[in-house]
């Protein structure tokens, strides 16, 4: 425990003072500070001048990152037939339609994304209560309720990363992981803040993104200058 706070400390004070700064200067700082014994996630918190109570004010989508996020996603594809041989021969690694009902009914979700073709939407929500809350929920909106599921597996695979705004008007979202080059990092989380920017929507009056954050999973967090986030 004693080095556990002393690492805390340390990281803590190389932290201090250090506000909206460069994207490149907090990427330097996070890999810095990360001592974890595992590749930590960088992780981007977007304050939004919006409130999500309001249809109008929802903020949802879909970006692929240009370099990846350096993490096994498990994917689920409720389909049939043709499909369902497509979905497999992309990667799935999960792949039904009434045994996968079942399975998730039983209390057993192996994965991390959820796909499915249209037809089979109505089996899908009698599954609401347990996905929906999990973020696991298809939605045409963010390409997984869809034909081409070949596509939409391969997407989750390569990098997509999707995001929701909370009640609070906050959107947390992985951008890599801490062993990523600066460089590669950097340049993911200008491409997910760019995707958000564009995600405005039209209910949103006056300032749209109000802060950007940083931070490694067992790191401090530190803000970001939005112009430096913004730029190409």
């Amino acid at each position: 425990m004693a080095k556990i706070a002393k690492r805390v400390a340390k990281a803590n004070e190389a932290f201090a003072g250090k506000a909206n700064i460069t994207v490149e200067d907090a990427v330097k700082l996070i890999k810095g500070a990360a001592s974890a014994k595992f590749d930590e996630t960088v992780e981007i918190a977007m304050n939004l001048g919006v409130d999500p109570r309001h249809a109008d004010q929802m903020v949802r989508g879909v970006v692929a990152l240009p370099n990846g996020t350096g993490k096994t996603v498990r994917v689920a594809v409720f389909a049939r037939g043709a499909k369902a041989d497509e979905a497999k021969a992309a990667g799935a690694d999960i792949v039904g339609a009434e045994d996968l009902m079942e399975t998730i009914q039983s209390g057993k979700i192996e994965f991390d994304r959820c796909i499915a073709t249209p037809d089979l939407m109505p089996l899908v929500g009698r599954l609401g209560k347990i996905l929906g809350p999990r973020n696991l929920m298809p939605n045409p909106k963010v390409g997984t309720v869809t034909m081409d599921v070949k596509t939409a597996v391969e997407g989750a695979k390569g990098g997509e990363v999707q995001f929701k705004v909370e009640k609070a008007g906050v959107i947390h979202a992985g951008v890599g992981k801490v062993s990523f080059d600066d460089a590669k990092l950097a340049q993911n989380i200008r491409a997910f803040v760019d995707a958000v920017s564009k995600a405005r929507p039209t209910g949103a009056k006056g300032t749209y993104l109000k802060k950007v954050s940083l931070s490694s999973t067992m790191g401090p967090g530190v803000s970001v200058d939005i112009s430096s986030a913004t730029q190409a």
